[in-house]
């Protein structure tokens, strides 16, 4: 393309410009030369500088008119790219994906407005402001001022947002020579306009507040301070003298609470009124409307009885598998378990026979257990704070100075799993007070929406008594390996007793029963016990959907006798067995695996050092 012919200005056009022209550094006399090629419709520009432009400042580009020489320093634009992904490539993702889009028109003030401004999720010490007026770089004081006004009512306390602001605006309105370098300008109708872009800025950052956004780590305890040198900074010695006392001083934003009798969640929160009989009969009342139309009256009374196998004689050559939990145990006298006599007590109580087991199948997964454990993790839990249930699937927990969000759900699924393989063939048994026959069982499974049967999988009747053949021609298996005791007319008499003093959540024994008949591989030894265990361990642990019971204050006054804990245990009340039965078990049961460290069961959601850091910036 021909280079156009270099015109002279009109002489008021030449003043007009001169006006304002005012070079103070190198850097405005680079941006004016790149507005310039800009405006000769340049589509690369080239730019070489010497000295911070103290000797050199070259510039080449493409466009039409006057041109510089050769260059060996290169400044591109990207002509497909967006603005979303410039401002992506220049401030980076973080500020990418927190930022919104805002529009907005105005025929009657004559302008037009585009940008992209960060949510309520986004903050920075300084707050980035970037304002294009008719694609000209400038800024505009009171602008910023009035949209910083609305952002304090959404960010912290000296925090602010980012900008990004493209106006066009009449050329005729605007005023450029406000500031010697003309950063700075002036535009017709200025406070009209403002106000109406601060105005759209809030009506989008109101739709943008209804959720913020926390980014979490899943795990975990990676704390520098051990527990026995926190204990010893806070304990102290009479005998140390004062300078030396003085270094091994604790300061407030490493204190560790250990008493976790002093206070709990539960205290901040509004006291619940005691629940009428009628809603304590809830569950009852569900499960008696479930086994309408049929003689299954399983879920109602259930008896505990320690079970009494016959002596099982072992070679005097032979070693009986003890799990590593129990030498943690004798090392750490100061973990015990609430609701449990000791921690062999799992098993069905004092007085049971353990039986060695040497089937290398069994061997092999509670090996694989011990190898998957995460020490860190384990570290947390055997030596965790209680603070309470936010829900049924999660509660919290405290471990030094760190506060963690701990999926329950999760953890007892593995809990249980690793109960019945470690527990393999040794545990104890509760008795149904009446049989359950396992053909109704699985017929008010299939009936759920949770089994996903359809028409295609054939009758149901026909598929209720395949699941009471399979399991009855199995029963002498599941009464010696895992004490689920079937009689020869196809009932269910007995179910595992893993835990003392827990008691699954029976409106789920149904799909249990079903998925005992689909889940599990009968073929394969090894992988038979592990699906088995780990459908139990599905059965037995605590589900999202349970409904936690309030206690009022008369509940909670004889919980904390100690001489009332068993009397304040109703099989029911599942938010006193998350406190009191099952987390005592992760303390001293659970090999958590590593798994548990990448899948969100363990999310730190706070730590105090970082908190009083926030409250000294507030």
């Amino acid at each position: 393309m021909a280079a156009s012919t270099i015109r002279r200005l009109d002489e008021t056009v030449v003043n007009r410009i001169a006006a304002g022209e005012v070079i103070q550094r190198p850097a405005n006399a680079l941006k004016e030369m790149i507005e310039n090629c800009l405006d000769a419709q340049a589509t690369s520009i080239q730019v070489t500088v010497k000295s911070g432009g103290m000797k050199l400042m070259q510039i080449q580009d493409n466009g039409t008119g006057i041109r510089q020489g050769e260059s060996s320093s290169d400044v591109r634009t990207t002509q497909n790219s967006s603005t979303l992904d410039t401002i992506r490539t220049i401030y980076g993702p973080s500020v990418a994906r927190e930022v919104i889009e805002v529009e907005s028109e105005n025929s009657k003030l004559a302008f037009k407005l585009r940008g992209f401004i960060s949510n309520a999720n986004y903050s920075v010490k300084k707050c980035i402001f970037l304002l294009f007026i008719n694609h000209r770089l400038v800024d505009s004081s009171s602008l910023r001022k009035a949209i910083e006004m609305v952002y304090a009512a959404y960010l912290p306390k000296n925090s602010h947002p980012f900008l990004y602001l493209s106006l066009e605006i009449t050329p005729s309105n605007v005023d450029v020579n406000v500031h010697p370098t003309k950063q700075e300008v002036h535009f017709l109708h200025e406070e009209a306009i403002i106000e109406d872009i601060q105005k759209r800025v809030e009506q989008k950052l109101l739709g943008s507040n209804a959720s913020r956004t926390y980014f979490t780590q899943a795990l975990l305890p990676g704390a520098p301070v051990s527990v026995s040198e926190i204990t010893q900074k806070s304990s102290g010695s009479s005998d140390i003298s004062s300078s030396s006392a003085s270094k091994t001083a604790v300061y407030a934003h490493q204190m560790v609470r250990t008493d976790d009798k002093a206070q709990k969640l539960e205290a901040f929160l509004p006291k619940m009124k005691m629940m009428s009989p009628s809603v304590d009969s809830d569950r009852d009342d569900e499960l008696s409307e479930m086994s309408k139309g049929g003689d299954v009256e399983l879920f109602k009374d259930l008896e505990e009885e320690e079970i009494n196998r016959k002596d099982v004689a072992t070679s005097s050559t032979s070693t009986a598998r003890k799990r590593p939990i129990d030498d943690v145990l004798q090392e750490d006298e100061d973990v015990q378990m609430s609701g449990q006599s000791s921690s062999k007590g799992r098993r069905g109580g004092e007085g049971h026979h353990h039986r060695e087991i040497q089937l290398t199948s069994v061997l092999s997964l509670q090996q694989k257990i011990e190898d998957d454990m995460h020490k860190g993790l384990r570290e947390m839990l055997r030596h965790h704070t209680f603070v309470g249930c936010v829900n049924a699937e999660f509660a919290l927990l405290q471990h030094q100075t760190k506060l963690y969000l701990v999926n329950t759900s999760k953890l007892t699924r593995e809990l249980f799993y690793q109960l019945m393989i470690f527990d393999f063939s040794n545990s104890g048994i509760m008795r149904l007070s009446t049989p359950a026959s396992i053909y109704d069982l699985a017929m008010l499974a299939l009936t759920s929406e949770e089994s996903g049967w359809t028409s295609d999988d054939g009758p149901k009747e026909q598929l209720a008594q395949y699941v009471q053949d399979l399991l009855v021609s199995k029963a002498e298996l599941l009464d010696d390996y895992f004490s689920m005791q079937i009689d020869k007319d196809g009932n269910l008499c007995t179910i595992p007793l893993l835990l003392d003093n827990y008691i699954p959540d029976l409106e789920r024994l149904p799909m249990y029963v079903l998925r005992l008949a689909t889940e599990v591989d009968w073929d394969e030894e090894e992988d038979c016990f592990k699906s088995f265990a780990k459908e139990t361990g599905l059965f037995y642990s605590i589900h999202k959907n349970i409904r936690l019971k309030e206690r009022d204050e008369k509940q909670d006054q004889e919980s904390s006798a100690p001489s009332s804990t068993e009397s304040t245990m109703p099989s029911y009340n599942w938010r006193w067995t998350i406190e009191h039965i099952i987390y005592p078990a992760f303390k001293s049961i659970l090999l958590p695996p590593k798994s548990s460290a990448e899948d969100a069961s363990v999310l730190q959601i706070a730590n105090l050092p970082d908190l009083y850091k926030v409250f000294e910036r507030c």
